[in-house]
C-alpha cells in the first residue's frame, strides 16, 4: 500500500473524471496528496517548479491520461522519462483509449500499467482501490 504521505498526481484534462477519481479517493479512505494537473504541460511545470511551486517531493505515483490537449500523454512519459530527476516515478495510464498502437508506445516509456477507463463509478472505483491496494512504494 503506497504510503499516506506520498503524494499522487493525476493527468487529467475531463472534469468528471477529476471529480469520478476524487471521489474514488474519499470512498476509499485514500489520503495522499492529490495533484491535478489539466495537461502534460502543466503537470511539467509542476514537477519542475516552471512558474508555479514545485511539487517536492515528486510523487511517488502519476496517473496519466493519454487524451490531453497541447501535449498527448505519450509526449509527457517520453518528456519525463528523459528527465534525471523525475525519469523514476511510478506511472499508470487511466485512459479512455484501448487503442493497442497507444498501449505499445505507452509501455515503450516502460509504465507500470495501463488500464482503461470503466464507465460506471463502481467499476472505477474498484479499479482505483486495487491500484492503491497494491501498490508496495
Amino acid at each position: 500500500m503506497l504510503d499516506s504521505d506520498v503524494g499522487i498526481m493525476l493527468i487529467e484534462d475531463d472534469r468528471v473524471d477529476v471529480m469520478t477519481v476524487q471521489r474514488a479517493f474519499k470512498k476509499n479512505r485514500i489520503n495522499n496528496p492529490l495533484y491535478i494537473a489539466r495537461t502534460g504541460v502543466d503537470a511539467l511545470d509542476m514537477l519542475k517548479g516552471n512558474g508555479q511551486e514545485k511539487v517536492d517531493p515528486p510523487p511517488g505515483l502519476i496517473l496519466l491520461d493519454l487524451n490531453l490537449p497541447r501535449m498527448s500523454g505519450i509526449e509527457f512519459l517520453e518528456r519525463l522519462r528523459q528527465d534525471r530527476e523525475l525519469q523514476n516515478i511510478r506511472i499508470i495510464v487511466l485512459t479512455s483509449s484501448n487503442e493497442p498502437r497507444d498501449r505499445e508506445a505507452a509501455f515503450k516509456y516502460e509504465v507500470d500499467d495501463y488500464i482503461v477507463k470503466p464507465h460506471s463509478f463502481e467499476e472505477f472505483n474498484r479499479v482505483i482501490a486495487t491500484i492503491l491496494a497494491c501498490w508496495d512504494d
